[in-house]
């Protein structure tokens, strides 16, 4: 027959020893070391916060490869369009828009300096044209708008009395070098 004493004191120190952890637990959950509910509450919610905020500073990294092949179709199809492969394109490009905007050109000159990072030859182009006032900012207006890349660098207005304006403009713009 089994022991009755010994498995009783087996008992008593069993639930002695749930007594203590079930102490310990009590305490460990009422102690300020955890918290109390509001302050896990509080910390869990500025956890939240940090999370938004870092999924936000994210989100432009979102399908970056596919990105960077968008960009590279772009990039090329801006050096196809933009920029000419020879020189005489240009000319015909502002004397279209002399043209179109009823403006004659009186002179040119033009310079080319070295290739530059990229490819490109910069084309500096000094052009002096005469009209009237409207025409001639219709076509400093067209150069900006036009497909082919000009940069403006400088535009001096002059004229006489029953004269037509004469306009000095400074371009650049760039040839793919190698073509």
């Amino acid at each position: 027959m089994p022991d009755l004493r010994q498995t009783r004191r087996n008992l008593k120190v069993a639930l002695a020893v749930m007594v203590a952890v079930d102490l310990v637990a009590a305490i460990v959950y009422f102690s300020p070391l955890v918290g109390s509910t509001e302050s896990r509450r509080q910390e869990m919610n500025e956890l939240q916060f940090e999370l938004t905020t870092k999924t936000r500073q994210v989100a432009p990294l979102k399908d970056l490869p596919q990105k960077v092949v968008l960009a590279s179709q772009q990039i090329n199809n801006f050096y196809k369009k933009r920029f000419p492969t020879q020189q005489s394109q240009i000319l015909t490009e502002i004397g279209k828009l002399a043209v179109a905007n009823g403006v004659s050109i009186e002179q040119e000159k033009y310079s080319i300096k070295d290739a530059e990072v990229g490819g490109l030859e910069p084309e500096l182009m000094e052009v002096g044209l005469s009209g009237n006032y409207t025409s001639l900012a219709r076509f400093i207006n067209a150069v900006e708008r036009d497909e082919m890349f000009f940069i403006i660098d400088s535009v001096t207005l002059g004229g006489q009395a029953n004269r037509p304006v004469r306009l000095d403009m400074k371009l650049e713009t760039y040839l793919k070098a190698g073509s």
